[in-house]
């Protein structure tokens, strides 16, 4: 079995071939980036063979996606965590839980930021990571149940809801990142991020100011 130098996988020396497979690509991607990154490398650096790493994870696309399964299996677990019957209260512990798991652990929000939805050469469709699917359909349920306690309106749809509350939370994340690698002004912290999201989500329930017709409804 090749020999690794990293410092990620020397200091687990008892953990899986499939976990330190993990490990390294993950370190890797973030620091080089998933294109830059061969599964060559990513096996040489977890001290194993490529073919091991075909074996578990199928090619570098399902490696990814393993990684950020992982990712949410972290938030849902911080999510399980802190139960609530409240479903306003559990919306924004949902949304607590992905900053603070990304907040412990920044080659995941690296990848999550820069790599989560683009089109890859090795193929073009835009991967949803199975852990994503099961976070957003518990969403979904936590958003109906608002709107079934009068915390919605009725006349917002609950998908487009869904993507924009997603959305917020992902891109000022990602600016976060961005603005480590340029001049992008982003100096806001987590806490920012939670008070933003604690004053915009009340909002989704407001009646007393009907919105602008488009252009096409005067």
């Amino acid at each position: 079995m090749p020999e690794s130098d990293s410092p990620v996988v020397a200091s687990m020396p008892t953990v899986s071939s499939r976990d330190r497979i993990l490990l390294s690509a993950k370190h890797l991607f973030a620091r080089n980036g998933y294109e830059n990154t061969s599964t060559v490398a990513i096996a040489r650096d977890a001290g194993t063979s490529e073919s091991q790493l075909m074996k578990h994870f199928g090619s570098k696309q399902g490696l990814l996606e393993a990684i950020f399964d992982r990712g949410w299996a972290g938030i849902m677990e911080r999510v399980q965590a802190s139960p609530s019957t409240n479903p306003a209260h559990r919306l924004l512990s949902m949304l607590d839980a992905i900053i603070l798991e990304v907040e412990s652990d920044t080659e995941l929000k690296e990848l999550a930021a820069l790599e989560a939805r683009r089109v890859r050469r090795d193929n073009r469709d835009v991967m949803i990571s199975r852990g994503y699917q099961q976070f957003a359909s518990e969403l979904r349920d936590t958003l109906s149940e608002m709107r079934d306690q009068g915390h919605i309106r009725a006349d917002l749809n609950l998908d487009a809801v869904r993507s924009a509350i997603m959305g917020v939370t992902e891109a000022l994340l990602r600016d976060q990142v961005v603005a480590r690698r340029s001049d992008l002004p982003a100096d806001y912290s987590s806490a920012d991020i939670r008070r933003l999201l604690e004053f915009l989500i009340p909002g989704l329930g407001s009646q007393s100011s009907q919105p602008p017709k488009a252009v096409n409804e005067r």
